[in-house]
């Protein structure tokens, strides 16, 4: 039941124009493809190729976080045809980023149609003004990541929960404070009426279900609402089958989902939160990033202001008639607690609060802003839209109702004004494009300088970032294959030659090929499927996955895992000449040896080996075990945990004896 009235209607519409249109033009003056965003396009690639939903063809990695976002991209790269992946990714950033504030509004403003009663109201888009005014929202609107996808589930898990609680609640009467009652319009009552038969049905919870239990496979940490969700409506339902339809329908695909994912790639968990070991706590450095978003835009002004036009548009209620409800028949004190609007609204507040504070713990991230932009966007959907009513004579003096639409329509003037000033902030400034000692950057711009392109899109943009095109030449240079490892000289890369095949030498054979490099995105896509692309910090590395978590290290980077492993770890020759005089031949020895502890053999062998209906299961079972499993970064250290032998090493060790002989 939307609002009613003519004006209240046209304004919601307003705001849902202005919003987008503001949203969508501010998104596309600031349009890139982040690096992490070419990640997932890797992956894709790898889906439309034919080699499953890995990073490396022949491991089974899954590098992103967002499962359903990686499978939406693959779909469209699928549909598109011929359409680049970058312009496939960008199209459904930006679209999806849109109908997640238009949704909000339209929520919201169905939120508060009861309230008004038909009466005229202004609306205005208070809470997602501020929202799309902040800069980096406008950033990751089109990065190719998966914050789109957020907004639009949020938005629309928003108006459905909406719907859900007004349901069962009906119309009676009227009221109006120290005033007669009056029946209901029956146009309202035939809105209610049909809205209750609406969310009743089958169809409606099965479909809300499951678009709950989705939170999950969009972010894990979104499993917070969606789950939480789930058990309102399971308070809420009447009856064991209507349990039942709820259970099945949100936890059907996720458990299916989560069986596979335990099977196939051997883990509970996207390798991503083993990298970055998304169950530790760096309190400190949260606040640090709490700090970082915070000090450039002056969040405190909005929520304040924002706070205080919400207590005058209530105060502005007083004297207005209001629709007086009454919960449907059947439903007992817990349902009634649990499915009406005040109890989806403090869900929603919560929810955006304990995410921010998840986050917070966590540490972060290295991205400015842009972890933190989910919990924002949760708290702001309750006042997303503002209804602005005019004061009743009959409750207020003139000079008080002159004096309330003026504080309102002035508070509403500093929400306006500081969205304006944010929306041409310049963000950290020149700090934006340095990785400073709180290891944030602004990404967008750090590599839009660094590209020395203005709007970095597509993988040849990239290109211009160090070292890209060199790893291009690099891979031609060495036709009998090597592992290639970055040099201090940005035009070069160090090379480990890949142990040559037995004569005969076929024609025409040319050698596995390597690249190790923090930067797997344009490294992925700038390369062939067939170039396996390992990074230390493990997001796509199974072997950096498994180290410990550096206390001090870079958030989102804080595993570093030595190049000694990568030579060790691989089809290349081991020992000086071959190998660059900075990689120690004796960490390379020790780290063979290192691999051959048994743990880590079975933990590599499950993403390695072909799969099979026997490694399946075998993987299922021991996905606990290959999620908590560490490994210690330096090889002796890891021979001595796993209770292996020193091989021999070929350079004499250091006594602090003078050497002796003839």
């Amino acid at each position: 039941m939307g609002p009613s009235n003519g004006l209240t209607r046209f304004t919601v519409w307003v705001s849902v124009l202005t919003v987008t249109v503001l949203f969508g033009w501010g998104a596309w003056q600031r349009r890139w493809i982040a690096d992490d965003g070419l990640i997932v396009l890797r992956t894709v690639r790898n889906l439309l190729a034919g080699n499953g939903p890995v990073f490396n063809k022949g491991e089974r990695v899954e590098a992103n976080t967002s499962t359903l976002w990686t499978y939406l991209t693959y779909l469209g790269g699928w549909a598109g045809g011929g359409m680049r992946l970058e312009y496939v990714a960008l199209t459904l950033s930006l679209v999806l980023s849109l109908i997640g504030v238009a949704l909000a509004i339209l929520g919201t403003a169905r939120l508060y149609a009861p309230v008004l009663a038909g009466r005229a109201a202004v609306m205005v888009p208070a809470g997602m003004l501020v929202y799309i005014a902040i800069p980096p929202a406008r950033d990751f609107a089109t990065s190719g990541l998966e914050n789109g996808l957020v907004l639009a589930y949020l938005g629309g898990l928003w108006l459905m929960m909406v719907i859900w609680a007004q349901a069962v609640r009906m119309p009676v009467t009227l009221d109006r404070r120290g005033g007669p009652h009056q029946p209901v319009d029956p146009k309202i009552v035939h809105a209610a009426k049909k809205d209750q038969k609406d969310v009743l049905s089958r169809r409606f919870t099965v479909g809300l279900a499951f678009l709950a239990g989705l939170s999950v496979l969009i972010r894990p940490e979104l499993a917070l609402i969606g789950g939480g969700f789930l058990v309102m409506m399971l308070i809420a339902a009447r009856g064991f089958m209507s349990r039942v339809w709820i259970v099945v329908a949100g936890g059907a695909l996720p458990v299916l989902y989560q069986i596979f994912r335990m099977g196939y790639y051997g883990l509970l968990v996207p390798s991503t939160a083993i990298a970055k070991d998304a169950s530790g706590s760096k309190w400190g450095q949260g606040f640090v990033y709490l700090q970082n978003m915070n000090s450039p835009y002056l969040i405190w002004i909005p929520a304040l202001l924002l706070s205080a036009l919400g207590v005058a548009a209530y105060q502005a209620r007083r004297g207005q008639w209001w629709v007086r409800q009454v919960a449907a028949p059947g439903y007992g004190w817990l349902a009634r607690l649990v499915q009406n609007p005040t109890a989806v609204v403090i869900f929603m507040l919560a929810s955006g609060f304990i995410q921010g504070v998840y986050w917070i713990r966590q540490g972060g991230d290295f991205m400015h802003a842009r972890v933190l932009l989910t919990p924002v966007f949760c708290m702001l959907l309750p006042i997303a839209v503002v209804p602005l009513v005019a004061p009743d004579s009959a409750a207020f003096t003139p000079k008080k109702a002159r004096l309330l639409t003026a504080a309102t329509i002035g508070l509403f003037a500093g929400i306006a004004g500081w969205s304006a000033w944010v929306a041409n902030s310049p963000g950290m400034g020149g700090d934006g494009t340095k990785v400073t000692y709180s290891g944030i950057v602004d990404e967008r711009r750090f590599y839009a300088q660094a590209t020395g392109v203005a709007h970095p899109l597509t993988a040849a943009d990239y290109l211009n970032y160090p070292r890209m095109r060199a790893v291009l030449v690099a891979i031609d240079n060495t036709p009998d294959g090597a592992l290639l490892l970055p040099s201090g000289n940005y035009d070069q890369w160090d090379v480990a030659p890949a142990i040559p095949p037995p004569p005969p030498i076929p024609p025409g054979y040319r050698g596995p090929h390597a690249v190790l490099f923090t930067n797997l995105g344009m490294l992925g896509m700038n390369l062939g499927l067939d170039v396996r692309i390992v990074d230390q910090i493990g997001l796509a590395n199974p072997l950096a996955a498994h180290t410990a978590r550096i206390t001090d290290g870079r958030i989102g980077h804080d595993k570093n895992l030595f190049p000694d492993w990568m030579i060790a770890d691989g089809p290349w020759l081991k020992k000086y000449p071959y190998i660059p005089r900075y990689i120690d031949q004796d960490w390379v020895a020790e780290a063979v040896e290192a691999l051959k502890c048994p743990q880590t053999d079975a933990m590599l062998s499950a993403v390695r080996k072909p799969l099979s209906p026997r490694l399946f299961v075998s993987n299922l079972l021991h996905s606990y075990e290959f999620t908590t499993y560490r490994i210690d970064r330096v090889p002796r250290f890891e021979l001595a945990r796993c209770g292996l032998p020193m091989p021999k090493l070929d350079t004499p060790q250091y006594t602090g004896l003078p050497a002796t002989g003839p």
